[in-house]
């Protein structure tokens, strides 16, 4: 799709709308090209993270009370990839990328992965440091699995807990990811 020139943007919103449903669509401009979006799944996205929003501060609680400190991981994993001439290049930690929220005309800092990292003195001068990653339905992505990996590999994490919503109500889950994935990422 091309770009779209300034004075043609009302012309077009003009026929969007006359060919269109405007009560049910809402159009939007993203580098000048017209995306549409049905109002309801705006309405479900804005509730879903803030649904989320709200399950990770209860995990963030309930680890709390379990003795641990908390704290938000703002860092992110670069994976091993190869550059254009072929040649590999390693992963390395680095800072995570700040999201804009064009709607509050802020910047989101929270954005690394995994959530949280969570830290406990064991005995002497020993501490357990675990990565924890806040699912409602307990499910990573490929990428996210791939990164839990190379955490794992280079003992950046001793674990990495996956958290979700339990059977009962309120009911927080951990999984360990080697337990739940290791025979497939066996690589660890």
């Amino acid at each position: 799709m091309e770009k779209v020139d300034k004075e043609h943007k009302e012309e077009i919103m003009k026929r969007i709308q006359e060919a269109g449903d405007s009560d049910n669509y809402e159009t939007s401009w993203e580098n000048g090209i017209p995306k549409s979006k049905k109002k309801i799944n705006i309405k479900r996205g804005g509730l879903s993270r803030a649904q989320g929003a709200r399950f990770e501060l209860k995990v963030r609680k309930n680890l709390e009370e379990k003795g641990r400190f908390v704290d938000k991981w703002t860092n992110n994993v670069d994976l091993p990839s190869k550059d254009d001439s072929g040649e590999p290049i390693e992963g390395k930690v680095v800072q995570a990328k700040r999201k804009y929220n064009p709607f509050k005309k802020m910047l989101v800092v929270g954005t690394g992965f995994p959530d949280f990292i969570s830290i406990k003195h064991v005995q002497g001068g020993l501490y357990s440091v675990i990565g924890v990653e806040v699912k409602m339905n307990g499910i990573l992505s490929k990428i996210e699995k791939e990164k839990c990996v190379w955490y794992l590999k280079n003992k950046i994490f001793s674990q990495i807990w996956i958290a979700k919503k339990g059977e009962k109500r309120g009911e927080i889950v951990y999984d360990d990811f080697q337990e739940k994935y290791g025979k497939k990422y066996n690589k660890i």
